[in-house]
């Protein structure tokens, strides 16, 4: 019956915001085209259509707040009039009784906050649409913020995510692009970014690792600040982190007056984002201004502050190694190696003609080389790259689509503190030094120290395993193919130390040529 009720508002919702209109209006059809000259009654919808669509999403509350940011990401199946306005929504709600976020801490950690802690407060600083958070101080000294779950949380999303569930099968079967915007998969997309949200014990793990790869020893611990995770405080409902201190990234006069040099700051921004990409394979994505502050304590003055760990990124070795491919190709201007790469890896069907997808990509990424640096957006080169990929029905992959966001995100904010900002110009050398690591001898190296171990305990065993596998009864197809498989993996190891020796013996002619010389 709630369902039943919730559907008449949602309806109610849609017709005040004429989103009757904005349905239609996408379905090629006579009966849709009819219908569409009723709703309208003569007369047209007041704004555009996204802004429709984002105060709407707006009353239905916080979790259709959540869905719009989501789907603002989505810039490959959306719109793009429609992404940009979704991109404003904003979820800032109001906080919820603060006994409420004291019985959960309770009932989550088994001890009232003015037990566990040597000072709560009540009132909390900051509210969103998943959690709110209050500051508190523990016994021992140390000031720690603590974000707590909004109640009733699980409940009110498992019936909204019913209601867009249907919506979406419904959209896919009569709109007419509705199979290519694919509607089931970004609602499930939704679920899954949404229940991760939901565990705080997940965004604490990320909060954990995020802090641990720009720690102390690694060589970048005068980058990035990440709160220190209070794991005896925290639990699926409640995470409790070091409070940190700070200014917003979108404060500028406020940073320009506390000495912190603006110019530098967007470059080092920059560089944080490509390391945690391309190095870690693990990035913050969801690096708006409100979750991105400043130090400005002396001993720190300048050094960014992570908060915020709900999203994150990760990006396999394939993904890096394709990114790093088509970086590099894109450098050289090899369009044709960058639609060999799509088609290989298999994102776009295979009967895709080569010199097609080639002359699409030269036509969106060549008139950006003929434009001074500092006017080349490498977000909208992504962007318009997954635009085109829609003719030749690429599979866009979600954890790219992260990385894209991601990308603007950090642009943006960028070029809010330097206008000048060159972001391809300061990511170059960057991803030339990566990608030379990668693919050339240096990388090699290290991909073997990797595989020394796995060898090392593999090769002892090799007599005991033929021997078995010898022994058994059902031996002769199972020992042909493992011998055909330890053919091929014998010929790679040959290819690959043929090629190692082919590089000692050229460095040792280059240097005995250079001794003869001197």
């Amino acid at each position: 019956m709630l369902i039943f009720f919730r559907l008449i508002y949602i309806i109610f919702i849609a017709l005040r915001y004429r989103l009757d209109e904005l349905i239609l209006s996408g379905i090629r059809h006579p009966v849709a085209h009819g219908l569409l000259v009723v709703v309208r009654l003569g007369r047209r919808p007041r704004g555009a259509r996204g802004e429709r669509l984002r105060l709407a999403l707006e009353s239905l509350g916080p979790i259709f707040v959540k869905f719009g940011q989501v789907l603002s990401t989505r810039r490959d199946l959306v719109p793009l009039d429609i992404a940009e306005e979704l991109a404003r929504l904003q979820d800032r709600v109001p906080p919820f009784p603060s006994a409420q976020a004291a019985a959960i801490i309770e009932t989550a950690l088994g001890s009232s906050p003015h037990t566990l802690f040597k000072h709560f407060e009540t009132d909390p600083v900051a509210s969103a649409s998943i959690a709110q958070v209050h500051f508190a101080v523990l016994h021992d000294g140390r000031d720690v913020a603590v974000k707590v779950l909004r109640p009733g949380m699980r409940e009110a999303i498992e019936k909204d995510l019913t209601l867009m569930r249907a919506i979406a099968g419904l959209v896919e079967r009569v709109a007419h692009d509705g199979r290519r915007l694919k509607p089931r998969e970004v609602v499930a997309e939704f679920d899954k970014y949404l229940h991760d949200e939901l565990d705080l014990i997940r965004e604490a793990s990320n909060c954990s690792q995020l802090r641990r790869n720009f720690g102390p020893g690694t060589g970048r611990e005068d980058l990035l600040q990440v709160p220190e995770v209070v794991w005896e405080y925290c639990a699926s409902s409640v995470f409790t982190m070091e409070r940190m201190y700070g200014i917003p990234v979108s404060q500028v006069e406020r940073l320009r007056a506390a000495g912190v040099d603006i110019r530098q700051l967007a470059r080092t921004g920059v560089e944080i984002f490509f390391m945690q990409v391309f190095t870690d394979g693990f990035f913050h994505a969801d690096m708006h201004p409100g979750n991105i502050y400043v130090s400005e304590a002396p001993a720190t003055l300048g050094r960014y502050i992570a908060l915020d760990f709900g999203i994150v990124g990760s990006l396999s070795e394939f993904d890096k190694n394709y990114l790093a491919q088509n970086f590099l190709a894109f450098f050289q201007r090899d369009y044709r190696r960058v639609a060999q790469l799509h088609i290989e890896s298999g994102w776009v069907p295979p009967n895709t003609r080569e010199e097609e997808l080639e002359g699409a990509v030269r036509a969106v990424c060549e008139p950006y080389f003929d434009r001074p640096l500092s006017e080349i957006s490498l977000g909208q080169v992504l962007l318009r790259l997954f635009q085109t990929s829609r003719r030749f029905n690429v599979e866009i992959q979600p954890q790219l689509v992260l990385l894209q966001k991601t990308l603007l995100n950090v642009e943006g904010m960028g070029r809010d503190l330097d206008p000048a900002l060159d972001l391809w110009q300061t990511a170059k050398p960057y991803l030339e030094k990566w990608m030379h690591q990668r693919v050339g001898f240096r990388g090699l190296r290290q991909r073997l120290d990797q595989e020394a171990g796995q060898w090392a305990q593999i090769l002892p065993q090799l007599p005991r395993l033929v021997y078995t596998q010898l022994s058994r009864p059902d031996s002769g197809p199972v020992m042909r193919h493992e011998l055909e498989r330890l053919r091929r993996a014998q010929e790679q190891s040959n290819r690959l130390l043929a090629v190692v020796c082919g590089v000692l013996a050229v460095a040792l002619g280059v240097a005995i040529w250079a001794l003869t010389r001197a």
